[in-house]
Parts: structure tokens; sequence; C-alpha cells
């Protein structure tokens, strides 16, 4: 029996999303999930009047490939794909994965390889700048397992945030936000361990309301690439290249990453900032407001949009909100400011307009989850 909320997801996805206009060319990328979704989604493209191409993965075969690569042949991928993307004018990219640590065991230079090769050519050069796009993540076991929930109410928690939360109304209550951070100089953050200090003078700030990412919920912005200062303690567990980064602690000075732990895990960290040059220095800031999703589950697509959160990007930059820096990574580390997670402080040239995860400014207040009609709401 097919899953009314397939149907529903995939509107979201190619009408809202997209906006697939006749003739465009969309290609779909489906990593490890039920084949009747794929199947509804190339129907849908089709419906309203796109051109749909498909290719399908599995985490295992890509785990081979990865651990078994050359650097020509991660080129000539890099190439092939390359020639792919540019023909097309949308990208939907949905992932599942039935073990969070498939990759864990790929050598970090073989990791290294692939995001320079294959994912930085055809991901940050071509598909983002040049393509409507859209990606999400698939609610295998897994993910209800590192969201600590039973897979049935995992599953439909996540149809409700993928396909309830009204992103039009998002959109509209971000545009004072954005306003006011296209004005601002100077941020400053406090927290639990947090004292940081940047501009954003003159960098455009971007609302992301189901756009780009299901789900969505979020404005970023970019530090000036050597402005920032202090230090700071992420509190949400980062899943990256296949393993649980907690605790990550970073000290920055003239906006490069001086100083980086991670528990056990500090030489791992340090490693993937020393990729590039710009992996020390960050590539996105930015404030988040999703009113269905309050706790992390060590997935980025859901963890960057909590209530109440913000995160910090050692890596490129988006070419919208550019600082110039560019770096084979981009590593979204979330820290949520409500006050049962230590609280927090953000200001905007001396003005506090979020405090322990709420907006203070009467014009930013529609960002609250009771006014963005959570679920969560009591």
């Amino acid at each position: 029996m097919k899953d009314p909320r397939f149907e529903r997801l995939c509107e979201v996805l190619v009408q809202y999303s997209l906006n697939v206009q006749c003739g465009d060319k969309v290609l779909v990328e489906a990593f490890d999930i039920p084949t009747d979704f794929t199947a509804q989604l190339i129907q849908t493209i089709a419906d309203s009047g796109g051109l749909p191409f498909v290719s399908t993965y599995q985490s295992p075969v890509l785990r081979a490939l990865y651990r078994n690569a050359s650097d020509e042949q991660m080129k000539l991928i890099g190439v092939v794909e390359s020639s792919r993307m540019e023909k097309m004018q949308g990208y939907i990219g949905v992932r599942g994965t039935h073990n969070l640590s498939e990759l864990s065991d790929v050598p970090a230079e073989k990791m290294k390889l692939y995001e320079k090769l294959w994912w930085h050519p055809v991901h940050s050069e071509i598909r983002v700048p040049k393509t409507k796009w859209v990606v999400l993540r698939w609610p295998h076991p897994s993910m209800a397992q590192a969201a600590n929930m039973s897979t049935e109410s995992f599953e439909d928690f996540y149809f409700r945030v993928c396909t309830e939360v009204d992103y039009a109304r998002m959109q509209e209550a971000a545009q004072p936000l954005k306003e006011l951070l296209e004005k601002t100089d100077r941020v400053r953050i406090t927290g639990d361990d947090t004292e940081l200090e940047f501009s954003i003078k003159e960098i455009p700030a971007i609302p992301c309301s189901g756009k780009s990412n299901i789900p969505d919920g979020e404005l970023f912005t970019c530090p000036i690439r050597d402005s920032v200062n202090g230090y700071i303690t992420f509190n949400a567990e980062t899943l990256y290249r296949g393993r649980i980064f907690s605790g990550i602690r970073l000290e920055f000075q003239n906006g490069k990453i001086v100083k980086a732990q991670a528990g056990s895990m500090t030489d791992e960290l340090n490693a993937i900032l020393d990729s590039d040059e710009g992996a020390r220095y960050i590539g996105e800031w930015s404030l988040a407001f999703n009113p269905e999703i309050l706790n992390p589950m060590k997935d980025i697509l859901f963890d960057e949009k909590i209530a109440g959160s913000f995160h910090l990007t050692p890596g490129q930059a988006y070419e919208d909100a550019d600082n110039g820096n560019r770096s084979q990574i981009h590593w979204d580390m979330v820290k949520i400011q409500r006050p049962e997670y230590g609280g927090g402080c953000i200001f905007l040239d001396g003005t506090l307009i979020r405090e322990n995860g709420i907006f203070m400014q009467p014009e930013l207040q529609g960002l609250n989850p009771e006014n963005l009609g959570g679920s969560n709401v009591q």
C-alpha cells in the first residue's frame, strides 16, 4: 500500500522547494531510501512537466568505492558527475543510512580525496550556485535510534516536520531579522564556556524556509574572515565523516581557529581542521528557529534548525553570503541556547536580540515557536 505521506512530501519538494517548471531537468540522487518513494518522486517531477534523471546508491557500496579509490579515479568521477550536473536545472538529494557509522573506517585521506575531487567540484562549484536544489534525510531506524525515539514515533515526527511546517509564514517572519543583520557590524555571543565576537558588516543575510533544505528554518550570514575572536563550546554532538564528536571547543584569534579540542577525538578534529588553510576559518554563521525541532539527533539537516540554536561553520563560505573563505570542508557545529541547554545571549551592535533562545525585539518575535505554530508549544 502506498504511504500517502510519500506523495505529500514529494509535492513539497517538487512544487514548493524546486518549483519545477516545464522542461526542467531534475537530478534525483537517492541514497538507501525506499524504491516506492524514489518512484513517487519521479512521477511528481514528470507530472509537473520536469524531466527526471536518477542515480541510486547504497552506503556499503560507496564505502567500498571510497576505500579503494585512487586520485585518478576520483578525479574522473568528479569530471563525469560535473558534466551531468552542468546540464541540470534542479537537484533533489535524499539520503538515508542504515548505519550512521558506515563510513567510520574509511581512511581520512580517502575521504579527503572524495571531498576534494568529487564533492567539491560537483556540489560546491556547480549544484549549489547554479541549480535549484533541495536536500533531505530519510527516517530509517538508525536515525530514530540517534534521536532516542521509537521508529514509529520518529517517522511521525519526521513527516510532520517535513510536510506540515508553514514555510511561507516562516519566510515572512524572517524578513525583519534579515534586515537587521544586514545593518549590523558587530556580533557578540555569550553562554556556557562561550565568549565570541566578530563582524558581519556588509555580508548578506539569507533566510532559509524550505527552498534548499527540508526540514528548514534558519537565517545565515558569514563573519568577516579575520574578525572572529574568543572561544566557544558546542553542546550538540556532531557526526562528521562517520565519526561522532562531542563537546567541541574552539578558540579563535583574528579569525583563525588556534586551538581545537573534542575530548578523545581531539586528534581527529584537528586532522580535519588541517585539511586546508580555509578549514580553520569560519564560512557561515546561522540562527535557527524551526518550532518543531528542539533536540539534537546527530543529523545536521535537523540539528542546524533547532529552535533557539545557532551554528558556526569552519570551512567553505556560500557564494550568496561570502567572506571569501575557501575550503574542501563545510562543518556546521551547533550550540543550543535554550535554558535547559545552558542558555546564552546574542547581541547585535550591543543590543540584546536573543536571550535563552527567545527573540526579544518586537519585530523579531514572529520567529519564536509560539508564533510559528510549532506543535511542541504548550
